[in-house]
């Protein structure tokens, strides 16, 4: 049965818009998992637009679940990622420009520069994961730099329509089963949110789901502990 990181970046943006002291996304990470979050992910990117180095902080020293950290393989975010040592770093791309994550990692053509990135982090007991999309070239690419996971990419089949969505869904069922298959773990995420993820949490390979902005957007309406619970329940029921 797969599991549920809950990804308190937009906690962040909150507070990032006044400059303010709340709401803080280490009380959130805490809240999530008093609630039945498996996990609490968090991006620290370069421009910090949202989270904050002194976020990461102390979410290492909070967080009982597992701390997962999401960047970019860049000489700066590796020795933090070093320093902190989160139970998991998941390699994104990242561009100053997008409002988000626009589309997996391309590893296939990066294999030189990841490859001592992961040797670093996984020398320190850290697990890698690739945010990957589900492309098999990019899957041997993750094998073949023995990273320890990838995380598919799940943001075509979120956005996607009608018969475009069930073939969206089968190239990640695809792609989760092909990544096992070559001794990854799978983990999944983006785009995903309360009429969608079931879908998902059937596939069952996939071992844990990152889900950010959904769970934070019902927390407004609900509270956070009710719509973490929620997820929970759905990703649970399957």
């Amino acid at each position: 049965m797969a599991t549920l990181s809950v990804n308190v970046d937009h906690i962040a943006t909150l507070r990032q818009a006044r400059r303010a002291a709340d709401p803080d996304p280490v009380a959130a990470a805490a809240l999530c998992e008093i609630a039945g979050a498996d996990g609490i992910t968090c991006h620290l990117r370069e421009d910090r637009r949202h989270i904050q180095d002194r976020d990461l902080k102390l979410l290492r020293q909070t967080v009982k679940t597992r701390l997962n950290l999401e960047m970019a393989a860049t000489e700066e975010m590796i020795k933090i990622a070093l320093t902190h040592r989160p139970d998991m770093v998941t390699l994104v791309p990242e561009k100053r420009a997008e409002l988000t994550t626009e589309g997996g990692l391309n590893v296939a053509d990066l294999v030189a520069e990841l490859e001592p990135a992961i040797r670093q982090l996984q020398e320190q007991k850290i697990l890698v994961s690739l945010f990957i999309d589900p492309d098999l070239r990019q899957i041997k690419a993750a094998a073949k730099l023995r990273a320890n996971h990838v995380e598919l990419h799940t943001g075509e089949y979120a956005n996607a329509r009608g018969a475009t969505k069930a073939e969206a869904l089968m190239r990640i069922k695809d792609g989760a089963i092909a990544s096992s298959k070559l001794g990854l773990g799978v983990n999944a995420g983006h785009g995903l949110d309360y009429w969608n993820t079931s879908f998902i949490a059937a596939i069952d390979v996939i071992e844990d789901l990152n889900i950010g902005f959904s769970i934070i957007a019902r927390a407004a309406l609900v509270g956070l502990e009710t719509a973490v619970r929620d997820m929970v329940n759905l990703i649970k029921r399957k």
